[in-house]
């Protein structure tokens, strides 16, 4: 047992602790606000980056919604005594307590995915307990990764190619938000490619093949991959960047796993899904991003901004075909109209075009983006005490 009352650490976007009561409620209230659904059949899923973003909210819905049973998989910090664990610890143990209060089948493993023995650990549970998959999505998310042939380690970088950026970015490092410019050196050919072995398809294509090699694959299984596109303001450091060339090399990915004989015996399909705009761990991180979903926030209102767990339930809709797909002409999954609506880039352009005077009119805007991180990692939640000693040592859940 470890009770201690705990305050956040924290300058600008970065958060070195979590508060697990705080994540949990995160949790809960998102459970809360996905419809429930009952009847039909009850698939096996295998979802890669399940603790945080549209993992997280992909499998909140499916497990909401469509009763999916199967295994969640991500690679999160325990408690140490000197640092709390990881947020996506604390909500990891919050979806497996909705989850068993449901009288549902889902089991969690903290394993590094990108490692052959993270595989092996992951697919005998399956074997194991599950059997043939019906969804494996890969929503996996990480600074590195090591190659598991070669072993040699690549690390992905954010930054344009070809011609440097300069742009306006949020900073929160004083006590009020203010506009900042941030300078990007292009990326080399070489971290393009780091980046590309980290965040493109390559380890996606090889759970599909060590699926297929545990004659894993259900009939009729689909797989996909979280994407974006976004908007052009922010395109030299996304689309047109190095992780843009990753997100490429995903969709292209995608393409080839569908037409692969593994996927085709088993009358299989792959996509890509080209979610909109949201506060993620990851999304945080990425110069420009922050002042531009202020803005986006600003100009949609709370009403029309469509969170992960909005973009989730219209997904596994579309997969279980309750609604047709909606694929653009590159075969991709769509959910961000409403971000790429004409009017709405108008609008947000015309903020980005003077971002000090866009920031005034944006003030709440800016303010709901850092409460949204904040929340990330439990802090500022609506009905936590902070103030009162919490439990940090928390379990990983045990499988069934």
């Amino acid at each position: 047992m470890s009770m201690r009352q705990i305050t956040p650490k924290q300058r600008g976007f970065l958060i070195v602790n979590s508060h697990p009561e705080g994540a949990a409620a995160t949790v809960r209230s998102t459970w809360q606000q996905i419809p429930v659904q009952t009847g039909g059949r009850r698939p096996v899923a295998l979802i890669l980056g399940h603790s945080a973003g549209y993992g997280l909210a992909a499998l909140l819905a499916g497990l909401r919604q469509h009763g999916i049973r199967g295994v969640g998989v991500a690679f999160e910090s325990a408690d140490t005594g000197r640092r709390t664990a990881s947020a996506g610890w604390y909500r990891t143990a919050a979806v497996d307590s909705l989850t068993r209060q449901a009288g549902g089948d889902f089991a969690f493993l903290n394993t590094d995915a990108f490692s052959e023995d993270g595989k092996k650990q992951v697919l005998d549970l399956v074997e194991q307990c599950y059997g043939p998959v019906d969804y494996l999505i890969y929503s996996l998310a990480a600074p590195r990764r090591t190659d598991p042939v070669t072993g040699a380690v690549h690390h992905s970088v954010i930054k344009p190619l070809g011609t440097s950026y300069e742009a306006p970015a949020l900073d929160f490092t004083g006590p009020e938000p203010t506009v900042s410019r941030i300078r990007l050196e292009p990326g080399t050919e070489e971290e393009k490619q780091a980046t590309i072995a980290v965040m493109g398809g390559t380890d996606w294509s090889l759970w599909v093949t060590a699926l297929a090699g545990r004659r894993l694959l259900a009939p009729g299984f689909t797989t996909l991959a979280l994407t974006y596109v976004g908007s052009e303001v922010t395109a030299p450091v996304y689309r047109a960047g190095t992780i843009g060339a990753a997100k490429e090399h995903l969709e292209a990915t995608a393409r080839s796993l569908a037409a692969s004989p593994a996927l085709t015996a088993a009358g299989g399909r792959a996509f890509t899904v080209v979610a909109g705009a949201a506060v993620t761990q990851a999304s945080s991180a990425i110069p420009s991003i922050a002042l531009y979903t202020a803005f986006l926030r600003t100009v949609l209102g709370e009403d029309t901004f469509r969170s992960p767990a909005d973009q989730a339930v219209e997904l596994w809709d579309q997969l279980e075909g309750r609604t047709p797909l909606t694929l653009d002409d590159e075969g991709r999954i769509r959910l961000d109209d409403w971000e790429l609506d004409d009017t709405v880039q108008k609008r947000v352009r015309q903020l980005w075009s003077d971002p000090d005077h866009g920031l005034i009119q944006a003030r709440a805007g800016a303010d709901w983006f850092m409460a949204q991180v904040r929340e990330l990692y439990g802090w500022g939640v609506e009905g936590v005490d902070y103030t009162q000693p919490v439990e940090t040592e928390i379990a990983w859940p045990s499988p069934r």
